[in-house]
């Protein structure tokens, strides 16, 4: 049906020419015929961009083609295939030992590529400041934090030591604390034992109400103190809450705040009515069994400036 060019470098094209056994087709159609393996969306994309030609010129994706014609392929590499590539990322360094480093991630930073995401994130940074780690499973990313959410992480420099973390997140050894505002007065403490899943109407978002393959999630809280915010001429009580996390489920605390009626401060997409820049949680200490001399180690991570700032803002009752 085909004659094609022998094997060439992956920036050169490749060239098909059409025999007589080419039935007459969209451009699109037959380039997904020759190239199987990458979908019609992004031929038609490479079609549009100009990495594909008929008889060397610009072509289109509804033009017919057939017996004769001469189709060049410049194969270009999917977002995916490159989202594992260093890149000179701004994120701060708490401390760093011959097993492990652990990260202050600012907030609007995603942490891990993923749809929608495959450049620009603290993996692709972490890959950049430490080369070594491109050995390494998910550049040794042991637990992520939401794209929104500041504050500490612990990345292995070691198949071993990220083997030994991975082990203590599973048996809830791992401390992790967050600082959290949240509107209305939330009580003094409490423990929020609800399973989360996926939610049934919103895809992005996570429920405790009838969700999808729930999983177990435990969050302890503890108010530190409450107050009146006042914006736009609007005034809303809120709390400054600190949560400990016993299972690390996908926006768990966000989740189990709002479930009690205290939505974190920001995070519309859990009922937020506070328009503010991002969700106000901060992970402001970690703790771990340091992979190599089985010590504990603890890390603290100062509440960031936009935080702070709301903080400052925020009338507080008196003690």
């Amino acid at each position: 049906m085909i004659d094609s060019e022998s094997e060439i470098e992956s920036d050169e094209p490749i060239v098909f020419r059409l025999n007589r056994e080419t039935k007459a087709d969209r451009l699109d159609k037959v380039v997904a015929q020759l190239l199987p393996e990458h979908s019609r969306a992004r031929l038609q994309k490479w079609i549009e961009e100009g990495f594909i030609t008929v008889n060397q010129k610009t072509a289109k994706i509804k033009q017919i083609v057939g017996v004769g014609d001469e189709i060049s392929v410049v194969v270009q590499e999917s977002e995916q295939s490159k989202a594992f590539t260093p890149e000179d990322i701004d994120f701060g360094v708490v401390a760093e030992a011959k097993h492990w480093i652990v990260v202050n991630k600012p907030a609007g930073l995603v942490t891990h590529p993923g749809a929608g995401n495959w450049h620009g994130t603290l993996l692709n940074g972490l890959l950049y400041r430490y080369p070594e780690l491109m050995h390494i499973p998910r550049a040794g990313i042991v637990h992520r934090l939401d794209k929104d959410t500041s504050g500490l992480l612990v990345v292995a420099r070691t198949e071993i030591a990220q083997t030994h973390l991975v082990r203590q997140l599973q048996a809830r050894t791992m401390g992790r604390q967050y600082m959290a505002l949240v509107q209305g007065i939330s009580k003094v403490e409490g423990t929020i034992d609800l399973p989360i899943g996926r939610d049934t109407r919103v895809p992005v978002r996570m429920s405790v109400d009838r969700p999808i393959a729930p999983k177990p999630a435990i969050t302890h809280y503890q108010q530190e103190k409450t107050g009146i915010y006042s914006y736009d001429k609007a005034e809303k009580a809120v709390s400054l809450v600190r949560c400990k996390l016993e299972t690390g489920r996908t926006h768990q605390i966000r989740v189990h705040m709002a479930s009690l009626g205290h939505p974190l401060l920001g995070d519309s997409l859990y009922g937020s009515q506070i328009p503010v820049n991002r969700q106000m949680l901060h992970a402001y200490r970690l703790q771990f069994i340091d992979p190599l001399d089985e010590q504990e180690v603890a890390f603290v991570a100062d509440i960031p400036e936009d935080m702070q700032m709301l903080i400052n803002q925020i009338l507080w009752d008196k003690e």
